[in-house]
């Protein structure tokens, strides 16, 4: 029987300042998909928490890298080793700066946009074929002016109430990517859920 374990990833940055953060949006889903399977990310190994059960299909492996964001992709590489994943079945959540906040974009591999989450997993793995579901957080606000919140403090920011609900709502879907990750692969999943928001 083949081996059908996923290692999904959500990318954040550890600590109760960093809760409700924009950058910590892939914690926020990770953690609801953890939930959704009835288990909870608090086991620690390799710099970051995690947690196995199975849902949507497969064997899942939860991994939040405690590392920082910057370097996450250490911690993501040693799950990747130890557990025998492939890059085709590893999966990463994280947040989108290009995309409207609440938009959802699933993609099979790419640059890493300025994402240093991405950026590390990439140099950890030997390259960026590998699975992301990118979440909208947008661009900070301009005013009159045309100036804005620096992109470094509006990403650390918490989110307002409006954003987390918009989110919240976001979750079905999320959810529904990672069942057809695990289940009929990347471009089933790129198909079905591109384009919906």
């Amino acid at each position: 029987m083949a081996d059908n374990r996923f290692l999904l990833v959500g990318l954040g940055n550890p600590g109760p300042e960093y809760e409700q953060t924009r950058h910590n949006v892939g914690f926020i889903f990770l953690d609801y998909l953890a939930q959704k399977t009835g288990c909870r990310i608090e086991g620690q190994k390799m710099e970051g928490l995690y947690a196995q059960a199975r849902g949507f299909g497969g064997q899942l492996l939860f991994l939040k890298p405690q590392t920082y964001m910057n370097r996450s992709g250490g911690s993501v590489r040693a799950f990747a080793d130890y557990f025998k994943i492939p890059k085709g079945r590893i999966l990463v959540l994280h947040d989108d700066l290009d995309l409207a906040t609440g938009r959802i974009k699933v993609v099979g591999k790419g640059g890493a946009g300025g994402h240093n989450g991405i950026r590390s997993i990439a140099q950890h793995l030997g390259g960026a074929d590998f699975a992301r579901v990118k979440i909208g957080i947008g661009r900070p606000p301009q005013n009159e002016q045309g100036r804005g919140q620096p992109v470094d403090r509006y990403v650390l920011s918490r989110m307002h109430s409006d954003e987390m609900q918009l989110f919240e709502q976001r979750f079905a879907v999320v959810e529904e990517a990672v069942e057809l990750f695990v289940c009929d692969g990347i471009d089933r999943c790129m198909n079905s859920i591109n384009g919906r928001f």
